[in-house]
């Protein structure tokens, strides 16, 4: 890893020295000030922490009842916590819209472990590196079946990466981990989502000189692989991890992050950001039974009402997910804004806050929501999208309009069983200005 990463690190230095070079036997032998790197304040550090599979409802800052989550809760008491933040459904799509700034059908929607060769190079890691940024990544990739590009994450901005083999062997107990380029061959006996949070901890620390992005899209809290040859290893218990015991799980590992945050006195100057991929799941993995795989319903409570896992649909229970953010003197604590999030809009948050620019010639579909975390005026989204199973959606904090002319109100009918036809003329005036953007980003595909 060392001598891979000092490669890199040399490749930075001499493209460098030949820029200057190059300037110096120019007629205009200087930099100009526009041009000078950002300072250090203006470019924090990034921690975006993504986890697999978990909607609102699992955390104790926003309703939920089931989980033990202090560390979580105590980042949404000390930050912002956002109501109205939304995902794709599933978990590969959503990946591409946060590392591109652009909805999938954009791309054409790429097709599950595959990643769109002309966006390679447009990557919010990318767009940070290009400013300096140190970035990483541990986790889980699923862009592409690494074991056959084992390149990938470097090709999309990463300068360093620790990430388990998608549908290629276990996540969690006797993990199969790829770390830039090679096989981990010393995690045998480890806890897969250690390892991954002990990578971050020391990219952290061998960067706490410089600005640094670090990218954890956490393991947990999906269930195993059902695709392998064999059956991936039980836990300590006999079983597999209930999402229950994930859950907490997640729980801690944040809690490390933050940990070690403060112990590389990195606090002030660290935005950490934590979300989920998609919603909860409908059922996870827990044992074997007569030589065949058995899942378990989840089924989570908010107060007494209980809450079955919506992943994989387009209501709110697959697509709302948390978005808390916590940023030591800049976010002032105990906040809870209403302001609409989609994953659209991470790429052009990072850039603005890290004093970076977009990619060039590439139109984002993102708002960035840089205003909303430094408490400043600003535009804010009008509405949000999401897309899944040959439907999609656009939306306000009340009012959800499908492609199919379904307009709901959410206020009035979360679980979305009776469609407006006609309705009040506030709901007239929701179905025309949802329809208009329908009908822009039909126009645009």
């Amino acid at each position: 890893m060392q001598a891979h990463e000092s490669c890199r690190s040399s490749a930075r230095r001499v493209t460098f020295i030949i820029g200057v070079m190059a300037i110096a036997g120019s007629d205009v032998a200087r930099l100009d000030a526009q041009d000078a790197p950002p300072s250090r304040r203006d470019q924090p550090n990034i921690v975006l922490i993504m986890a697999d599979d978990l909607g609102i409802e699992t955390l104790g800052c926003y309703g939920g009842t089931s989980y033990r989550t202090p560390h979580l809760d105590r980042l949404a008491a000390t930050g912002m916590r956002f109501e109205h933040c939304y995902s794709m459904p599933v978990c590969h799509p959503t990946r591409v819209c946060l590392l591109t700034g652009r909805y999938p059908f954009r791309l054409n929607n790429p097709e599950w472990g595959t990643f769109p060769a002309s966006a390679e190079t447009q990557t919010f890691a990318h767009v940070l590196e290009r400013a300096g940024y140190a970035t990483a990544i541990a986790g889980k990739w699923q862009l592409t079946m690494l074991k056959d590009d084992l390149d990938h994450p470097h090709r999309l901005g990463f300068d360093t990466y620790c990430l388990f083999g998608w549908h290629e062997g276990p996540r969690y107990y006797q993990p199969l981990i790829w770390q830039n380029g090679k096989k981990r061959t010393d995690v045998r006996d480890r806890y897969g989502p250690d390892v991954y949070c002990d990578f971050l901890i020391d990219f952290m620390e061998r960067n706490r000189d410089k600005p640094f992005l670090a990218y954890y899209p956490m393991a947990l809290c999906h269930d195993v692989t059902d695709d392998l040859d064999a059956f991936v290893p039980f836990g300590p218990k006999g079983r597999w991890d209930s999402y229950h015991e994930m859950v907490e799980a997640t729980d801690e590992r944040v809690g490390r992050i933050v940990a070690a945050l403060e112990r590389l006195k990195l606090r002030d100057n660290t935005l950490i950001l934590f979300t989920g991929d998609n919603g909860t799941a409908q059922a996870s993995y827990l044992n074997v039974v007569d030589g065949k795989m058995v899942r378990e319903p989840v089924i989570s409570k908010m107060g007494d009402v209980l809450v079955p896992g919506g992943k994989t649909r387009l209501t709110d229970g697959g697509t709302r997910v948390p978005l808390i953010a916590n940023w030591p003197m800049t976010i002032k604590p105990g906040q809870v804004v209403s302001d609409l999030v989609d994953f659209s809009d991470y790429l052009p948050t990072f850039a603005e806050l890290g004093n970076a620019k977009a990619p060039a010639g590439v139109k984002l579909d993102g708002q960035s929501f840089a205003a909303s975390l430094l408490g400043r005026d600003g535009p804010r989204r009008a509405w949000a999208y999401s897309a899944g199973r040959g439907s999609h959606w656009v939306r306000t904090q009340r009012w959800k309009l499908y492609d199919d002319g379904r307009l709901i109100d959410m206020n009035a009918d979360p679980h979305e069983k009776t469609p407006i036809t006609n309705g009040s003329p506030d709901a007239v005036a929701a179905r025309t200005q949802l329809q208009q953007a329908l009908d822009a980003l039909a126009a645009k595909q």
